[in-house]
């Protein structure tokens, strides 16, 4: 299986919220990108523009329209959809992506110092490939995080301008998502 690490060539992800943004992701040097919009008539689609692309293609599974949290729609994602991963803040999904092969990120949102603690417990009992933190505008929380788990961290949210991805990198991120697509060519 492929190593979330290895596959990280820019260290800004761009995330795409709106469908209007998904050719500036195609355009974009964003080697990486998560789709957050879409159903199920339509993220097949969006998938295969991005991977025609030669865009590494993770769909945030929470935000497609239509999908239920079942073993069986995660099989069907990677034996139809087939992105290269998943992102969802839900552990037993994460469990069965990883049985189909699909790399995974578990997203975390940390609004309080148990939020952290629970989220890093959840993270290593399912093992996910990479965790997102949000919001992403924590450079002290980042560089913790660092050393609580050998995980590699994706932040994002609410990341305005490139002072604060080069903040959450020299934290310690592996990379930032953004939804803001003037950030997405930085060439980081």
């Amino acid at each position: 299986m492929t190593n979330i690490i290895d596959i990280v060539q820019s260290q800004v992800i761009s995330s795409v919220k709106k469908l209007e943004d998904l050719d500036k992701a195609i355009k974009s040097s964003s080697n990486i990108t998560f789709i957050l919009t879409g159903n199920l008539t339509t993220t097949k689609h969006y998938i295969d523009q991005l991977k025609k692309a030669n865009k590494i293609t993770f769909i945030h599974i929470d935000f497609i329209d239509g999908l239920s949290n079942t073993k069986s729609a995660i099989q069907y994602i990677a034996e139809t959809w087939k992105p290269d991963g998943i992102i969802t803040t839900k552990s037993n999904l994460i469990k069965y992506a990883k049985e189909e092969g699909l790399m995974t990120i578990q997203r975390l949102f940390l609004i309080d110092r148990n939020a952290l603690k629970k989220g890093i417990d959840i993270a290593h009992s399912c093992k996910p490939d990479a965790i997102e933190v949000l919001p992403g505008l924590m450079p002290s929380i980042i560089d913790e995080l660092t050393r609580l788990t050998l995980l590699p961290i994706i932040a994002g949210g609410l990341i305005s301008n490139k002072e604060e991805i080069m903040s959450g990198l020299q934290a310690g991120a592996l990379a930032i998502s953004s939804g803001n697509p003037e950030l997405w060519n930085l060439d980081l």
